[in-house]
C-alpha cells in the first residue's frame, strides 16, 4: 500500500566514509551494506528526493561511490518505541459511521506522536475515543490515519476505523482522486484569477524541516496545486486550493515559490511585510493582525472521496475558523476605509 499522504519527518543523520579500498560500487548497494535495516526501495527514493548527499551535492541513484567519498544520509523516523497513550481530549466530530469519520482539527493541535510531540495528539485522541482502529502498513503507531495536516494548519480530516475503509482511502489517495479544498490568506494579489503551480517539491538541502521547490524537475517529487482567487483585497488575497498532489507543506510552498507566501507562515517567510507600505499605522495593521491569527492562515476547508462501503461520493464542508475570520474581515474593513 503506498504511504503519500503520510509522508514522514526525518531524524537520522548518518555520515559514511569510503575507505581507500573501496571497490567502486552503485550508491544504493554501498549503503544497503552499511544500513542493513533499511530496504533499497526506501534508499533508492531517499537519493531520489535528495535526503542522500555524496561529498555534499545531490546525486542520481546509479552515483558509482568511489574511495575517499562522504556520504550524508538522513532517513524518515520510525514509530517511537512505546506503546500509544490513549488521552481524553475532545474532538470536533462532523460525521461518523461504521467506517469512518470526519474530525475537524483545531489549529495548534498536532496529528500523530513524533519527535517532541508525543502526546496530545489527535492519534492519542483517537486512541481514547474509538477501540481497534486500523493502521496501513509500516505506519505502526497512527491507528485510523490515511493523511495528515499540519500541526497549525485547521480543517477536516477523514480517519479510517475498519480495514476496507482503511484501503479503499489509502488508495483515493494513491491515485489523487479524493478532492482537498484549503482556503488560504496569502500576500498580495496573483495577476490570474485562477491559475495551477506544478513544481516538483522535497526536502531543502539546507533545513529538512523546509519543504523546497526544484522548478527544474531533477530532485523532489511532483506536486501540483491548482488555486482560484475567491477575495482580492490589495495587499493580501484569499484563495481556494484543490491539492492534486499531497505533498508535506505543498500549499505553503508553492504559494511562497509563486511570490504570495502564506499570511503569518513563519517558516515560508510569510510572518513579515511582503505587501504594503511600512510606515507605523500600517505596520501596527498587520502586527495586531499577526497576533489574531498567530499562524500560517490555512485551512482545510472540504473533503469529497468515494465512500468504501456505499460507493457513492461524499462531501464534507466546514466554516472558516473565527481566526482566519476575522483576519479577513479587518483586511476588508482596512482597504475599504484607506481611500
Amino acid at each position: 500500500m503506498h504511504e503519500e499522504p503520510l509522508e514522514e519527518e526525518l531524524y537520522e543523520h548518518h555520515r559514511i566514509v569510503a575507505d581507500p579500498g573501496q571497490e567502486i560500487l552503485r550508491l544504493d548497494k554501498f549503503l544497503m551494506d552499511r544500513l542493513p535495516n533499511v530496504t533499497r526501495n526506501k534508499l533508492q527514493a531517499g537519493i531520489k528526493d535528495g535526503f542522500i548527499k555524496v561529498n555534499d551535492e545531490l546525486v542520481k541513484p546509479n552515483y558509482k561511490v568511489h574511495p575517499g567519498d562522504v556520504v550524508v544520509v538522513e532517513l524518515p523516523e520510525p514509530p517511537k518505541d512505546t506503546d500509544l497513550v490513549p488521552e481524553d481530549i475532545e474532538i470536533n466530530i462532523v460525521y461518523e459511521d461504521d467506517d469512518l469519520l470526519v474530525v475537524n482539527k483545531e489549529p495548534g493541535m498536532v496529528v500523530h506522536p513524533a519527535y517532541q510531540n508525543w502526546s496530545g495528539t489527535l492519534v492519542n485522541a483517537l486512541a481514547f475515543h474509538f477501540n481497534n482502529l486500523p493502521t496501513m502498513p509500516n505506519n505502526d503507531g497512527r491507528p485510523g490515519l490515511v493523511h495528515r495536516i499540519d500541526k497549525d494548519t485547521s480543517g477536516l480530516l477523514v480517519i479510517a476505523k475498519s480495514e476496507k475503509a482503511m484501503t479503499s482511502l489509502a488508495k483515493q489517495f494513491f491515485d489523487h482522486s479524493i478532492e482537498r479544498t484549503y482556503y488560504a490568506l496569502v500576500w498580495g494579489e496573483p495577476e490570474e484569477d485562477k491559475g495551477t503551480i506544478d513544481v516538483n517539491l522535497g526536502r531543502s538541502l539546507k533545513d529538512r524541516r523546509i519543504t523546497a521547490t526544484f522548478p527544474e524537475g531533477d530532485y523532489g517529487r511532483r506536486a501540483v496545486t491548482h488555486y482560484e482567487v475567491i477575495k482580492r483585497l490589495r495587499y493580501v488575497s484569499l484563495l481556494k486550493c484543490n491539492l492534486e498532489t499531497g505533498r508535506t507543506h505543498q500549499i505553503r510552498a508553492h504559494m511562497k515559490h509563486i511570490g504570495h507566501p502564506l499570511f503569518n507562515d513563519m517558516t515560508y517567510g510569510g510572518d513579515k511585510i511582503i505587501k504594503g507600505t511600512t510606515f507605523t499605522k500600517y505596520k501596527q495593521f498587520v502586527e495586531n493582525c499577526f497576533k489574531i491569527i498567530p499562524r500560517q492562515a490555512l485551512h482545510a476547508k472540504s473533503l469529497g472521496f468515494i465512500h468504501p462501503t456505499t460507493k457513492k461520493i461524499v462531501q464534507f464542508d466546514s466554516e472558516l475558523p473565527k481566526d482566519l475570520e476575522e483576519v479577513i474581515e479587518k483586511w476588508e474593513h482596512y482597504v475599504n476605509h484607506i481611500d
